[in-house]
């Protein structure tokens, strides 16, 4: 299994970025076309982001500084649902927050498109943190095999 590491830096404090991984409307506003979160351990993390169901539950929640999630695709047999684990740790720079994203258990064969994904998605969510709109994200498709 793989790991993939990634970091951006927000112009908003880690209580408001926060609140862009935990609730269904903060993360449909960076990722995803709908969101059913259930943001504690063991709660239900369930997104579409352009026709794949992203399945898994809350792992860890420890507000303003870290989530983490479970992650796969629904249906799925080289990912199914909660095989991986998406963690994000929030941590206050200056005025804002630098995120570090660390996706993990990650089939190597994977790591190229969830490296894309987010490559996408982190920018977005460095854009709606900082209170604005990133516009509509209906164009993004995911590397094919």
């Amino acid at each position: 299994m793989a790991e993939f590491h990634d970091s951006i830096d927000i112009a908003a404090p880690p209580e408001t970025v926060f609140g862009y991984l935990t609730t269904d409307a903060g993360m449909t506003a960076w990722m995803g076309q709908h969101a059913q979160l259930d943001p504690k351990p063991g709660g239900t993390f369930a997104v579409d982001i352009a026709g794949y169901p992203v399945r898994g539950h809350y792992l860890e929640v420890d507000f303003p500084h870290r989530v983490v999630v479970s992650w796969g695709f629904a249906g799925s047999e080289d990912l199914p649902a909660g095989a991986s684990t998406v963690e994000f740790r929030l941590t206050a720079i200056g005025a804002g927050t630098r995120v570090d994203l660390t996706h993990s258990d990650l089939p190597e064969i994977d790591v190229p498109g969830h490296a894309h994904g987010w490559a996408h998605f982190l920018p977005r969510l460095a854009v709606v943190g900082s209170g604005q709109d990133p516009g509509p994200d209906e164009d993004w498709r995911p590397l094919e095999d």
